[in-house]
């Protein structure tokens, strides 16, 4: 079969999209090795696209990570699609995935929001295992303890606040909470340098894929966090290995908004 694609990005956190017109997503097999970037197309996570399920909506995801795996949310991804089905500057849309519906709009300077979710912070609904809900949880991992901030974006988060992000250990401590036993489902894991109250820096460790140069939820979990511990603002500039994003919450009960560019590459067709 062969398959139509758009390959997007935003900062360089790279997707292959695909209109499905009703065909079902490839066996996971098939996911890691087109997400193989030597001999496949290469991407951080699929996004697959069909016909929205609810009126009004603009179309309905999901998203596989390179491993395979089916992730609940993508702030960057969903930037991307909006880009992709949006109509012009100014105009909004809906967007459908497993967790409901997500707003979206093209801004005037022709970067994207979206609307990611309401934090959930009850360690039940990440899933993370504890036995309450507190603002942070010492975790044992490498032999040692390290204090763990966790929050649902829509997918599972765990954020660390470090001095230094450049010598922060993203590739010992990153997959080694991913996997953690008290995350039953993966999480994706954050290491955050707060500068000022409006502007961080931050390194993600993504569940099933690895160190990516953006992640969009990521920054969306560092900000939320950060502004329930009380060293951010409501609106947080967030640099990333691929560049900036920007994240604006107006507190509990209210969703996240997240903006930045997303960029089409090139469009493509793969035999699978």
């Amino acid at each position: 079969m062969h398959l139509p694609f758009t390959k997007m990005h935003g900062l360089g956190n790279d997707f292959v999209v695909v209109r499905a017109n009703g065909t079902a997503p490839p066996a996971a097999g098939t996911i890691r090795a087109l997400a193989d970037r030597r001999t496949g197309i290469g991407f951080d996570q699929l996004l697959w696209l069909d016909r929205a399920r609810i009126a009004g909506a603009a179309a309905f995801y999901r998203i596989f990570n390179t491993d395979g795996s089916e992730a609940e949310q993508c702030g960057n991804g969903a930037r991307c699609i909006a880009a992709l089905l949006g109509e012009g500057p100014g105009r909004g849309l809906v967007l459908q995935h497993r967790g409901g519906t997500s707003r979206a709009r093209i801004e005037l300077n022709g970067q994207v929001s979206v609307e990611i979710a309401v934090p959930q912070f009850d360690p039940a609904r990440v899933p993370f295992l504890a036995e309450h809900e507190a603002d942070s949880y010492k975790v044992r991992v490498k032999r040692r303890n390290v204090e763990l901030r966790v929050v649902s974006m829509g997918n599972p988060h765990g954020v660390l606040r470090v001095d230094d992000v450049d010598a922060a250990p993203v590739a010992t401590l990153g997959p080694a909470l991913e996997s953690h036993e008290r995350f039953p489902n993966r999480a994706n894991i954050g290491f955050m340098q707060v500068l000022d109250p409006e502007h961080v820096r931050l390194r993600v460790y993504e569940r099933g894929v690895g160190e990516t140069r953006a992640c969009g939820t990521g920054a969306c979990a560092a900000a939320v966090v950060g502004r329930r511990a009380g060293w951010l603002a409501d609106r947080v500039t967030v640099a990333l290995p691929g560049g900036e994003l920007v994240v604006r919450w107006d507190g509990p009960g209210t969703p996240v908004w997240l903006t930045g560019e997303a960029v089409t590459a090139f469009e493509g067709t793969v035999e699978i």
